[in-house]
């Protein structure tokens, strides 16, 4: 069963748009990938929450290098996460620093669930660029001598199916 997001995405994945590819070239940036598209859920804009889910399941592809996989792993205990400092170029193309963890959800099945969220800043960047419920976004990594940095791209979908940016 198709969900509200299901229903947004076109195939292939549009490219990055040109103000952005403009930017991150301008920063010296390479290695640009698409890490996620996604909907944007009440959590995702809560200010109560406080961080965008990146869940690993919908990872496009693999964005961190093994060092850094194994770097945020290692904080994966019930008291403390490890977090890396990223910078963001966000939808407006302001550029700001946040948090990247790796979070385990437990369920009460005793399964989890992984993810990687977006945190410290995020309700800034939500407000900023005034994300809602629903819209639709996009992640992408890119690389600033060998460092991980990410644009967050806010997209709309258009009748045709493909996307447009804010």
């Amino acid at each position: 069963m198709a969900t509200r997001c299901d229903q947004q995405y076109p195939t292939p994945p549009p490219d990055l748009p040109i103000k952005f590819r403009k930017r991150i070239r301008a920063l010296g940036g390479s290695d640009i990938a698409l890490i996620i598209k996604k909907c944007l859920f009440k959590t995702d804009v809560s200010s109560g929450h406080n961080r965008l889910s990146i869940p690993l399941n919908q990872i496009q592809q693999t964005f961190l290098t093994p060092q850094e996989t194994e770097f945020l792993n290692s904080g994966n205990n019930e008291k403390k996460c490890s977090e890396m400092e990223v910078m963001l170029i966000e939808p407006s193309l302001r550029r700001d620093t946040i948090s990247l963890k790796k979070w385990e959800m437990k369920k009460d099945s005793g399964s989890a669930t992984s993810m990687y969220v977006l945190v410290g800043k995020w309700n800034s960047v939500a407000w900023r660029n005034a994300l809602r419920e629903d819209e639709t976004v996009q992640l992408w990594s890119f690389r600033i001598n060998s460092k991980l940095c990410l644009a967050l791209v806010k997209r709309r979908a258009k009748s045709n199916g493909y996307f447009i940016e804010f």
